[in-house]
């Protein structure tokens, strides 16, 4: 039986609050393991099954990141306020007004592994391990992929696609149409999806602030401020144990997934054959068979004491 939250609310960050929620109990043995959600603009709701993981001695943190979610809404905010700094100086914020930063796990995924792989770059000493999980570390690499997956969905699909971007009609009927066949075969391949994914799906729909202002429409059009953002050049300066996760069928394609790998010393990458873009949920077993053979090897001892 999953463990209750053990505590929830809202910290200050700036003159906004951020959302947060803990299952188990922190400062009492191992590291937190922090959720970063992706997006940019979902929220934690996709991410809550890992809440699991606080049943074997790890506290698990979910938070929302401010602009959606628990946290403070901006949709008068222009795109120049959403940036990478604003997300990696929240989760700063988080983790010291949590009490948790000399001691946590980051799991980032999506949107969430860049900024957590940015994150750990900066080598802060309290941070004991690395999952990125279905995560590019590039975008310039993802739209490219893009365009591969596009040109294999089923004829018309991408021409339908096309037509209303140029256009600018893509809040169309027609093109979220169209844009649900390349979601069903890249984003989540289960049918129906699960309750907590379309959570978050209609959070990110009832206030899309962030995730058109730094995305773009959808997945594979990406025509806001990351459209040129990388980490590559950073991941080499990473020096905590690392975990790459993605599946066979995501939208992080092999190609964009590989800078962390070979460029974190001593990543390990693992792909998960009947996934795409969620293997925590659509692989649940093994997913969390290898998150505790990850977690079980980390150094904790600065933590445990």
């Amino acid at each position: 039986m999953a463990l209750t939250p053990s505590a929830k609310g809202t910290v200050p960050f700036r003159e906004f609050r951020t959302w947060y929620r803990v299952t188990g109990e922190l400062h009492r043995g191992r590291p937190a393991l922090v959720a970063v959600h992706g997006g940019p603009g979902a929220t934690h709701d996709y991410l809550v099954g890992l809440a699991a993981f606080a049943e074997h001695g790890w506290p698990v943190v979910h938070y929302d990141q401010l602009g959606n979610g628990g946290s403070t809404h901006l949709p008068e905010r222009g795109a120049d306020f959403w940036t990478v700094r604003l997300f990696l100086d929240e989760l700063d914020n988080l983790l010291e007004r949590l009490g948790i930063a000399d001691g946590y796990v980051l799991f980032g995924q999506s949107w969430g592994g860049m900024l957590a792989a940015r994150h750990a770059a900066d080598r802060p000493p309290g941070l004991r391990g690395l999952v990125v999980a279905n995560a590019p570390a590039s975008y310039r690499l993802w739209l490219e992929e893009m365009e591969v997956l596009r040109a294999r969905l089923p004829p018309g699909v991408n021409e339908t696609l096309l037509r209303h971007e140029a256009a600018g009609t893509t809040a169309s009927e027609e093109y979220q149409t169209a844009m649900m066949v390349f979601y069903d075969k890249h984003v989540c391949r289960l049918d129906p999806w699960p309750r907590e994914y379309l959570a978050t799906l209609m959070e990110t729909s009832n206030d899309p602030t962030v995730y058109h202002a730094m995305n773009g429409p959808s997945e594979f059009h990406v025509i806001g401020t990351l459209k040129d953002w990388s980490v590559t050049g950073v991941l080499p300066d990473i020096d905590v144990p690392t975990l790459v996760i993605s599946g066979r069928h995501d939208e992080a394609t092999p190609r964009t997934v590989r800078p962390y790998h070979d460029l974190i010393p001593g990543a390990r990458w693992e792909i998960f054959e009947d996934s795409s873009h969620a293997p925590h949920l659509e692989e649940p077993d093994r997913f969390g068979t290898l998150m505790l053979d990850f977690l079980g090897g980390l150094d904790t001892t600065a933590t445990e004491g």
